[in-house]
């Protein structure tokens, strides 16, 4: 088998997350493409990591499956940091992350999606105010961990919303 593309794992991520939808009711499979194309600009391995990023957390695909299917190690080990640990507080999941540029970035696209004003205005309001602080919590840990100019490149496709706050952080 030849190198898996991002349109294969495109498919990948389809097939798992097939059946699944998110907390506003949408195909799960429409918040993983939204997370890729925010990373699109850095290469196909970010793209196919931000696919497969729930992959593992929210489906029965292990690592291992992926590696199988023929998905890069680099790209399983991002998709394994970003993946939640059972137990591990969200704060500390966030902050190992950060030990990585490339789990950051995409756990930089994830948050700005799941931020997205137009998915935040169909939850609960009290359901929508505690996201928005624990994502806004988040942005304080990863945003401080990479270079501005790639959170701007990120959040300028997956949530121009944010570019305002982006800009507020670094007091300009």
């Amino acid at each position: 088998m030849g190198e898996v593309t991002v349109t294969d794992v495109d498919m990948l991520a389809k097939r798992a997350h097939a059946g699944q939808v998110d907390k506003v009711g949408v195909q799960y499979v429409d918040h993983v493409r939204a997370v890729a194309a925010g990373l699109a600009p850095f290469g196909p391995d970010l793209e196919m990591a931000g696919l497969l990023h729930d992959v593992i957390e929210d489906t029965d695909y292990t690592a291992r499956q992926l590696r199988a299917f023929g998905v890069l190690d680099r790209v399983v080990g991002i998709v394994e940091v970003v993946t939640n640990i059972p137990g591990v507080p969200y704060e500390e999941k966030i902050r190992r992350i950060t030990s990585s540029r490339d789990a950051t970035l995409v756990k930089i696209a994830d948050n700005a999606h799941n931020s997205h004003p137009d998915r935040a205005a169909q939850l609960p309001s009290e359901q929508r105010a505690r996201l928005t602080a624990k994502y806004r919590a988040a942005r304080d840990i990863l945003w401080p961990a990479v270079d501005p100019e790639q959170i701007e490149t990120v959040i300028s496709i997956v949530n121009p919303g944010l570019l305002g706050e982006l800009r507020q952080r670094a007091g300009s």
